[in-house]
C-alpha cells in the first residue's frame, strides 16, 4: 500500500503566478495529480499581472518531493522561482542554544556573577557538595548522551550523524518541561569508554539520558553509571518506550474490557526496547510475554542469548512456546512491535485473538502500517507523529527528568516509571477515550506537569531523595 505525505518531507515552494482565472487552481491540481498534499498558503503578493506566494507541501520522501517540484515546473502561467527542504531549514545551525539567567550590566552584577563574589558560592560547594544541586546548573541540567550507535531506525550513523537526534531530544526536555538539556554524543568504540566518560563529566549535572545506544552494550552502560553516580541515570528508548508502552495498553485494555493480567503479549525486537517493555509489562503484571528476535521465539535454555535476552527467557514465556514471529502470534491478545519495518502482515494480525490490539512502533516505519491494518487491529498505534496512537517518548521523558530533578532524586526506580505510565494513561479522560485515542497529546502541557508530580510522589516514597 502507498505511503501517504508527511511534514517530515515537507517542502516550501516560491511561486509566481500568473494573475489570470485558473491559474492557481491548475497549480493546485499539478500538485495533487503527483499526490503532493498542499498543507498551507501564505498571502498573496499581488504584483500587477503576477501574483507571488509560498505554498506548502508535504511529500512522501525526497523523490517524491522531486516528482512535485518537476510537476510545478512544468506548469505554464506558473514560475518556481525558488524551494527548499522545510526539515532541513529547521536544522540549519542547529536546534538549541545557550541562554543567560543573568543579566551583567555593571561592575556590582561582575562582582557576583563571577570574581570575587564567586568565590563565596565555590567554597560554599566545597564545604557541602550537595549544595552544587542547588547553586549551579546541575538543579535543572541532563546530559544527552549517545555513541550513535542505534538512532531510530537508521543503526551504527556514529556520534556526528546522531546529533541531529540529541539536539532534538534537548528541545524537546525544555519545551515540555522546562528542563535544560545538553548533547553529548561521544566517538568512543566501547561500552567502558562510555561510561569512563560520562562518570568524569558527571559533576556538570543533574541527571543523565542515555540514548540510541545500541543493545547489549546499553544495559552494560546503564547498569554501571547506575552503580557509580548518586544522580537519575535513564536509557529513553528503553524506559521512556516502555513506559508510553505501559500506559497506551492500560487504555487499550479499557477499550477491548480486557484485563491486563489475562493478556497474552507478544514483543517483536529484543533490543533495549524491547526487553525494557517486556520487564515492565511484567512489573505491571501482564499474564503471559513471548519475545521474539532474529532466532525466533526467546525461551529458557535457547542458544544465541546474550545476558540481558537470557533474563528475559527465564522470566517470561513459561510455556516455552517456540518457533517464529508468525508462529507464537497465534492467539495472542498483543502484538508490539519495536523490530523493524514490514515484519507483519494483515494475514498475521488475523490469526491473533478477537479484537487484537497492535503497537507497530518501529521507527520511522512501522512494523505494519495502519492502513494494512485497518479492519483488523481493533487499537492500533505507532511511534510516528502522522497516525493516531503515536506511542511517543516525550510523553514520558521530560517529566520524568523533570520530576527526579524536581525531588532531587539519586535513581529512578521502577515504581517512578509505573507512576509514570500511570499518569500518562490517566491524562486521557473517559469522553476523550476511544480506539484512535488511547494515549494524550504530545502537545497537551498538563501531560509532563503531571508525570513530574507522580514521579517526585514515587521517588519520595521509595525512599530515593537526596537529603535537603
Amino acid at each position: 500500500m502507498p505511503f501517504l505525505p508527511t511534514a517530515a518531507h515537507s517542502i516550501m515552494l516560491h511561486v509566481e503566478l500568473d494573475n489570470i482565472p485558473n491559474t492557481l487552481g491548475r497549480l493546485a491540481t499539478a500538485i495533487g495529480e503527483v499526490r503532493g498534499n498542499i498543507v498551507s498558503m501564505e498571502g498573496f503578493d499581488v504584483r500587477g499581472d503576477k501574483l507571488i506566494n509560498d505554498v506548502c507541501v508535504n511529500c512522501i520522501d525526497e523523490e517524491h518531493s522531486s516528482t512535485v517540484v518537476a510537476a510545478v515546473n512544468a506548469l505554464s502561467g506558473v514560475k518556481l522561482l525558488s524551494w527548499y527542504d522545510r526539515t532541513f531549514a529547521m536544522h540549519e545551525g542547529g536546534k538549541i542554544g545557550i541562554k543567560s539567567l543573568c543579566s551583567v550590566d555593571d561592575r556590582h552584577d561582575l562582582s557576583m556573577a563571577y570574581t570575587p563574589g564567586v568565590a563565596r558560592v565555590c567554597n560554599a560547594i566545597f564545604d557541602d557538595p550537595n549544595k552544587s544541586h542547588d547553586l549551579t546548573i546541575r538543579k535543572n541540567t541532563v546530559a544527552i548522551v549517545s555513541d550513535g550507535t542505534a538512532v531510530l531506525g537508521l543503526g551504527d550513523i556514529g556520534p556526528l550523524a546522531a546529533m541531529p537526534v540529541m539536539e532534538g531530544k534537548a528541545l524537546l526536555f525544555k519545551e515540555f518541561a522546562g528542563v535544560d538539556a545538553f548533547p553529548v554524543c561521544l566517538n568512543v568504540n566501547d561500552p567502558s569508554e562510555i561510561v569512563e566518560t560520562v562518570i568524569r563529566l558527571a559533576p556538570s549535572f543533574g541527571g543523565i539520558n542515555l540514548e540510541d545506544i545500541a543493545a547489549p552494550a546499553a544495559f552494560e552502560v546503564e547498569d554501571a553509571l547506575k552503580e557509580a553516580l548518586d544522580i537519575p541515570v535513564f536509557h529513553d528508548d528503553q524506559h521512556g518506550t516502555a513506559v508510553v508502552t505501559l500506559a497506551a495498553l492500560w487504555n487499550a485494555c479499557r477499550i477491548t474490557e480486557r484485563k491486563i493480567e489475562d493478556l497474552s503479549v507478544v514483543i517483536a525486537g529484543m533490543g533495549a526496547a524491547g526487553v525494557a517493555v517486556g520487564k515492565i509489562l511484567l512489573n505491571a503484571g501482564v499474564g503471559e510475554i513471548v519475545g521474539v528476535d532474529r532466532t525466533g521465539a526467546v525461551y529458557s535454555g535457547r542458544d544465541n542469548l546474550n545476558f540481558a535476552k537470557e533474563w528475559f527467557a527465564e522470566n517470561t514465556n513459561p510455556e516455552r512456546k517456540m518457533g517464529s514471529l508468525q508462529d507464537v502470534l497465534v492467539g495472542a491478545d498483543v502484538f508490539i512491535g519495536v523490530s523493524g519495518p514490514g515484519l507483519v502482515t494483515a494475514s498475521d494480525l488475523r490469526t491473533m485473538s478477537a479484537n487484537p490490539i497492535v503497537f507497530a512502533m518501529a521507527n520511522p516505519d512501522p512494523e505494519i502500517r495502519p492502513e494494512e491494518a485497518d479492519g483488523i487491529a481493533t487499537v492500533m498505534a505507532t511511534g510516528r507523529s502522522d497516525y493516531p496512537n503515536q506511542i511517543n517518548n516525550v510523553l514520558a521523558f521530560p517529566g520524568i527528568f523533570r520530576g527526579a530533578l524536581d525531588a532531587q532524586a539519586i535513581d529512578i526506580t521502577e515504581n517512578m516509571k509505573i507512576a509514570a505510565a500511570r499518569a500518562i494513561a490517566d491524562s486521557v479522560s473517559d469522553e476523550q477515550l476511544s480506539p484512535k485515542f488511547i494515549v494524550p497529546s504530545v502537545f497537551d502541557k498538563s501531560v509532563p506537569l503531571a508525570v513530574a508530580k507522580a514521579v517526585a510522589e514515587a521517588a519520595r516514597t521509595d525512599g530515593v531523595c537526596r537529603a535537603q
